[in-house]
């Protein structure tokens, strides 16, 4: 893989990991598209390190309060946002084990296509029409155990992880700026953890310079992504990456059919 591929995948797993756009999907078409060879599953794990330092660093003082708290004031605020965390990590790190395997099977392009769509049009559904009534603070149980859930729809392409857990939020009332730092954190263990999983296949490396391209570039990419979603939902919606998705998608389904 060159430098410059390595740039790309790079830039397009940290936009994706956390835009609410679908890193895998796009990951998966850039081969379509473009014509390139597929990534060997080394280079995955270079993304995936990449996406997980910039979001350990980008929230790397909520997650030291969080962690303290959780250990010594577990009913305060922040010890139950901790364990609320926690607890909704637990069905996406399931179903990644079990099910990311047959997931991994899913390339046809306009299946990915009419994912990205449905997926699209239910963000700015529940984001149009969801209430604004909880903030980071009032995060429950339940709505973490929902949120924690939602998570398994994610392992299909085109679906997104950050998608997924933010209309799944915003259906239950969640703020935006709250579902997306909650998305955020939440996404912490489970990037880390899919990077570890897959780190046997590191041995099998053999161009480093791109591999620590990839992870640097996905790295400082995925802190910008992260800066600039929160930022721009303190004054607007999600919308404009529901009518992104819409036209993505219908754009790879009318390629394929050409092709």
């Amino acid at each position: 893989m060159s430098i410059f591929q390595a740039i790309v995948y790079g830039i397009v797993q940290g936009i994706g990991e956390f835009l609410p756009i679908s890193s895998t999907a796009h990951l998966k078409l850039i081969p379509f598209l473009t014509g390139w060879a597929a990534p060997a599953p080394a280079f995955d794990v270079a993304l995936h390190l990449g996406t997980a330092a910039a979001v350990i660093l980008f929230f790397l003082k909520d997650w030291l309060k969080l962690f303290k708290a959780g250990f010594t004031k577990p009913k305060s605020t922040d010890g139950k946002l901790f364990w609320f965390i926690v607890i909704a990590t637990i069905p996406g790190g399931i179903a990644g084990l079990l099910l990311n395997k047959y997931a991994e099977k899913i390339e046809n392009p306009a299946l990915i296509g009419v994912s990205l769509i449905l997926m699209g049009i239910v963000l700015y559904a529940v984001d149009k029409f969801g209430r604004n009534e909880k903030d980071l603070k009032n995060i429950g149980l339940k709505e973490s155990i929902l949120v924690g859930l939602s998570q398994i729809l994610a392992i299909i392409p085109g679906v997104s992880r950050s998608g997924i857990t933010i209309s799944a939020g915003r259906a239950y009332g969640i703020t935006r700026e709250a579902i997306a730092k909650f998305t955020f954190m939440l996404s912490t263990p489970l990037i880390l953890g899919d990077g570890l999983v897959h780190a046997k296949d590191m041995g099998k490396i053999s161009d480093k310079v791109s591999f620590i391209v990839a992870i640097l570039t996905a790295a400082i990419v995925g802190i910008l992504s992260i800066k600039f979603l929160l930022e721009y939902l303190r004054k607007k919606g999600f919308g404009i990456f529901a009518v992104y998705r819409f036209i993505f998608g219908a754009f790879v389904i009318v390629v394929y059919f050409i092709k």
